[in-house]
């Protein structure tokens, strides 16, 4: 019995490529605006305005004395007298800029390092556990030592965001080299990127979740830091900044003071996520297929 075999013809192999294609795109579409908010605006402010209600409910209820709970309309008030006084933005503005350039200086040093850390053997096993052992020790302990170092002056804050960075940064890095397919780094190889190329070219984007991830947690390392650095080593020749406005709320029992300057660390915080790393984020999980809709 003769067995018959259908070879695929020139319409079936085009069908089946153009197939794979649309297995392989990314199909994204602009979102509405009114679902943009519903979705992403809506929630987080419905949140902020759950806790304004129970604070407020709380303070009417007289559950504990005003000297330890400040009403909302006071912290309030506090907020207009630093604007009316022209100095909220200037204190905003102290704090965001050492962060930023602190958190840049980190930036350069910890990627080098990182990859230092995650290609060589010897150096990983020389500095990987001292990496991990800085990325678990309090920034605030670096305070004191730094103050001794360099004195009370934008040095002294710098190196404590640095060594609170830098290691979540290296290791964030090096987490993603780590996860790397050894396929990928072969294929680079047999196309010739070896040394800075292969580390440009193929490890660096190969890694970029496992090392976005560090970066987000090297800023909240770096913002911690800072905090820690100016509400410890206050000084007039540094400026105001959050911390030290925390600082002093706390020396002239000022309450509402303090709940600012809790609020504004707070927000600056996320403001720094939600327009740097979270748009950034979505941008590397977008084009590696792995977000659909924004």
């Amino acid at each position: 019995m003769a067995s018959t075999e259908t070879k695929p013809t020139t319409d079936d192999l085009a069908g089946l490529e153009a197939g794979l294609d649309a297995l392989d795109a990314v199909h994204t579409h602009r979102t509405p605006l009114r679902q943009v908010l519903t979705k992403k605006a809506l929630p987080p402010l419905l949140a902020v305005g759950l806790v304004l209600v129970v604070w407020q409910v709380l303070v009417s209820l007289k559950v504990t004395d005003e000297t330890k709970l400040p009403a909302p309309s006071a912290v309030w008030d506090s907020l207009t007298q630093m604007w009316l006084k022209g100095t909220l933005l200037d204190v905003i503005w102290t704090s965001v800029s050492r962060g930023l350039l602190g958190f840049l200086l980190a930036l350069a040093i910890g990627t080098p390092l990182g990859l230092l850390v995650a290609r060589v053997t010897f150096v990983r096993a020389a500095i990987g556990p001292i990496l991990q052992g800085l990325q678990s020790l309090p920034s605030v302990a670096w305070v004191p030592p730094a103050v001794l170092w360099f004195g009370l002056n934008d040095a002294m804050m710098y190196t404590v965001i640095l060594l609170g960075a830098v290691p979540s940064i290296a290791n964030g890095l090096v987490s993603g080299i780590d996860q790397i397919p050894p396929l990928y780094l072969r294929a680079g190889r047999t196309l010739g990127a070896t040394g800075l190329s292969g580390a440009r070219h193929v490890v660096m984007p190969a890694a970029l979740p496992g090392y976005l991830a560090g970066l987000k947690q090297g800023w909240a390392f770096s913002w911690r830091s800072l905090m820690a650095a100016e509400i410890i080593a206050s000084s007039p020749d540094l400026g105001l900044g959050l911390g030290q406005l925390l600082e002093n709320g706390r020396n002239n029992i000022d309450l509402p003071g303090v709940f600012l300057a809790i609020t504004l660390i707070l927000v600056v915080g996320i403001a720094i996520d939600l327009l740097i790393f979270s748009p950034a984020e979505r941008h590397v999980l977008r084009t590696r297929g792995l977000l659909v809709k924004s």
